[in-house]
């Protein structure tokens, strides 16, 4: 289904051509036809040829009259999308959206097929797996059905996965990196630092309220000298200095991630941060995944896939039990953080859940609750629990992963975090 470059020159200046030539009425009639589907064929009064007629195929076998149809081929009433069950179809039809559409609507398209024809189970075919498009949503959805994907599969999930996680990683880890070092340097700086480990920076701007101008020098008094610049100096009664380095770790992050069916894409997002954070000597990176079961991940750090192999997602939620077990592994409060990332749909105790984010802020601990760490816009949550932590100050919001390390960064530094749209806080 690939296209050459020189393929897709030629087709790119045939349809340019063909659009050049065609007249504008009869252009915004085509144009119209494309957007409202076969339906609207007689309507519009337009045949679409060539390529045209390729892409319009390809929509309409998803999108077209709607998603009645069953995957064992029954309909709901009406007219209904056109894939069916039917692997060798699903096959081709991959390939043609692959050549007709750029990567980030064929995603789009797989989801939609995917959610709309019920075709997970085409998945658990090899050969499915090997034409479809990666992606964060691809992801999430293999690991709902591990328990279910035979060993034949298994391989080929795991390359589909590994992929995206290695992308991920090339996307996140450096910046991730950058932020959290410069956090934990500035988090580790001392009052009475040796003279080489003072950061002359912050120990001017700190002192400059101790600025003192000096008198002009005698000689260039006694010179006549008129309109000198005065001179001065800055009293330094506070230095400021750099940590020294340490092989021990400043400091304790504990990752707590809902694996309840709705935050699959979070789960993905935390298992390749929770893995740039175990590969930092500074950091002693924790990651716990939980439903009304809690799972500790913490020994599979070092490989992101093997994480994400471990998670079950779906079923019930209970935040609770997985705090409790959370807090029975802090050892140092105060340079510890811990990151809730859940929806909030509580299925445990709720007063018992809020009175040990409260136990833990208390002893010090910096606790970030995030609704969602995906890119997938505003989610789904419990605003009255969001609304209970933002009372004991532990404000809920959504976070994509590129401001994911900025919020780590404050947290690390015990400064307010950078929440990013005010319109999404309960």
């Amino acid at each position: 289904m690939s296209q050459t470059a020189g393929e897709t020159t030629e087709r790119t200046t045939e349809r340019t051509a063909t659009a050049s030539d065609t007249p504008p009425d009869a252009e915004r009639l085509r144009r119209w036809r494309m957007v409202l589907g076969a339906d609207s064929a007689d309507s519009t009064g337009r045949t679409l040829t060539g390529q045209d007629a390729a892409m319009d195929g390809a929509l309409d076998a998803l999108y077209g009259g709607g998603a009645g149809k069953k995957p064992n081929g029954r309909g709901t009433g009406g007219r209904s999308a056109g894939l069916g069950a039917s692997a060798p179809s699903v096959a081709r039809w991959l390939g043609d959206i692959r050549t007709y559409f750029p990567s980030s609507v064929v995603q789009v398209m797989q989801r939609d097929a995917i959610d709309r024809l019920g075709l997970s189970a085409l998945l658990l075919e090899p050969e499915m797996l090997e034409a479809v498009e990666p992606d964060v949503h691809l992801v999430g959805t293999l690991l709902s059905l591990n328990k279910a994907m035979p060993e034949t599969t298994k391989e080929t999930a795991r390359a589909v996965v590994r992929k995206v996680v290695e992308d991920l990683e090339r996307r996140l880890e450096s910046r991730t990196r950058a932020t959290l070092t410069g956090a934990l340097d500035r988090s580790a700086r001392i009052s009475r630092p040796r003279h080489r480990d003072i950061d002359w920076d912050r120990t001017i701007r700190a002192n400059l309220k101790n600025y003192l101008t000096l008198p002009a020098p005698d000689a260039a008094t006694t010179a006549g000298e008129t309109g000198a610049t005065p001179t001065g100096t800055v009293v330094p009664e506070r230095l400021i200095g750099y940590g020294r380095s340490s092989r021990s770790a400043k400091k304790d992050i504990v990752l707590c991630v809902d694996q309840s069916g709705s935050m699959a894409a979070s789960v993905v997002y935390a298992s390749v941060f929770g893995a740039v954070f175990a590969s930092m000597r500074t950091l002693s990176t924790r990651l716990v995944v939980f439903d009304t079961a809690v799972v500790d991940l913490t020994d599979q750090l070092d490989d992101p896939v093997d994480v994400l192999f471990g998670t079950q997602l779906g079923g019930g939620t209970d935040i609770n039990r997985a705090l409790a077990y959370c807090q029975s592994r802090i050892t140092r409060p105060a340079d510890t953080v811990v990151v809730l990332i859940s929806d909030l749909y509580e299925g445990g105790i709720r007063d018992e859940m809020l009175k040990r984010v409260a136990a833990m802020k208390e002893s010090g601990v910096q606790f970030v609750t995030l609704l969602a760490l995906s890119d997938e816009g505003a989610p789904a949550y419990d605003h009255e629990h969001a609304a209970a932590l933002g009372a004991l100050g532990a404000p809920a919001f959504a976070c994509t992963p590129d401001l994911f390390p900025d919020v780590m960064a404050a947290a690390i530094e015990k400064r307010p975090l950078p929440i990013p749209d005010k319109e999404y806080q309960p």
